[in-house]
């Protein structure tokens, strides 16, 4: 290979084009990113940023020598908008295009907007969002946050810790409904009404309701919710329009269908992070990881994979790994939290804040949360690495 294009910029990009010359890849690296700045971290978007104790180029995922050191053809400002698989040409957005012996998809997702155009009304996602977002509340001191997922909850937290007025809303019955069981879903919400904000589940938003700029929302069971300033935390969509009609196939979810390898249907072509959908036997069936770890351990498989050659290649297999900062409090997941057989909490108490909860399905161990309790919680990552029986997995909690 001499030349490979990663089309992305984000961790997951940039990892992979580290990755490559960590593997001894010498050839030229074309990385590129839509936002004009240099790639940086999003983690800190709804936490530092939001509060106040990081910005800018403090997010920096790395040093401007560090990236110069990686002898990248940096294309920042640009976004690809077509792969063309006939010599696989990536077409950019600034009417050029490049020839690649391999191209790596990492282009990511993008904040799922809620259906209105009304002044006040923010997702976040990049670093200018968590700016306006910042000055609104500094401005306004009162928010409704619609959904709550973890950058809904951690947009909630940040709010409260700058003394906001917070309205959490949620249209399922606990928060993060999508990612940990129910009754562990409860104690969460315990911890957001701990911390002063109203949290009302349950209820669908209807509307973005003002004239001339947002003034309330709207809820379904006919109830408004006053406020200057809504966050909607509602999901990503995935950035995969460009690869329409080039022959890497889509799950039906949207998420780029890779095989173990996390190479696609398309020879030459790989994908990592957020869009990636690959098989894992721990889990059955396949998944897509939204996680800041996936994205550079995946990244770091990928570019191995892509350079190693059919014989020489290692199936990416982690233990899925998040972590969420809220209320002064270290939430983290290892492994998978929903769908759960069996929940048991076997170190602290869910009423003491501060507990490690196991989960199981079909008889075997699937993941472990932990809050406040970080030393506990990893000690039991070998536990995911490999099948655990439930049975097995109490024995080494002591229970």
């Amino acid at each position: 290979m001499q030349t490979i294009v990663v089309a992305g910029a984000g961790l997951a990009g940039l990892t992979t084009a580290e990755a490559l010359r960590q593997e001894g890849f010498d050839g030229t690296i074309v990385l590129v990113g839509e936002e004009a700045r240099p790639p940086y971290e999003r983690p800190p978007l709804s936490k530092e940023v939001l509060t106040g104790r990081g910005s800018g180029r403090s997010l920096d995922l790395r040093s401007e020598a560090e990236l110069a050191a990686l002898d990248l053809d940096l294309r920042l400002g640009v976004r690809a908008v077509a792969l063309r698989p006939g010599g696989r040409a990536v077409e950019l957005s600034d009417g050029s295009e490049l020839t690649a012996d391999g191209v790596v998809v990492a282009t990511g997702a993008r904040a799922r907007r809620p259906g209105t155009d009304l002044p006040g009304v923010h997702v976040l996602r990049t670093l200018d969002d968590a700016e306006e977002v910042r000055a609104g509340l500094l401005r306004h001191g009162r928010v409704v946050v619609v959904g709550a997922g973890f950058v809904g909850a951690e947009v909630a937290a940040s709010a409260r810790s700058l003394g906001a007025e917070v309205t959490l809303l949620e249209a399922a019955d606990t928060p993060l409904t999508r990612v940990v069981d129910p009754r562990i879903g409860a104690v969460l919400a315990e911890l957001h009404r701990d911390n002063g904000v109203e949290l009302r589940l349950g209820v669908p938003v209807t509307a973005f309701e003002g004239t001339g700029r947002l003034e309330r929302v709207r809820l379904a069971d006919g109830s408004a919710v006053e406020t200057p300033l809504a966050v909607a935390g509602l999901g990503v969509a995935l950035n995969t329009e460009w690869l329409a009609g080039s022959g890497v196939a889509l799950d039906p979810g949207g998420g780029v269908r890779c095989d173990e390898y996390s190479a696609t249907s398309l020879p030459g072509v790989y994908a990592v992070g957020d869009l990636a959908s690959w098989p894992h036997p721990r889990y059955g069936g396949r998944l897509r990881l939204e996680h800041w770890t996936n994205a550079e351990e995946q990244a770091r498989a990928a570019a191995h994979n892509l350079l190693a050659g059919e014989g020489a290649r290692q199936p990416y297999r982690p233990v899925p790994y998040f972590w969420s900062d809220q209320y002064g409090m270290k939430i983290q997941l290892l492994g998978q939290a929903s769908p759960a057989d069996t929940v048991e909490v076997v170190h602290g108490s869910a009423e003491d804040r501060k507990f490690v909860a196991f989960f199981g399905r079909a008889g075997r161990l699937v993941g472990v949360l932990g809050l406040r309790s970080t030393p506990k919680v990893m000690r039991y990552r070998p536990l995911l690495a490999e099948p655990t029986s439930w049975e097995d997995a109490l024995a080494a909690a002591g229970r």
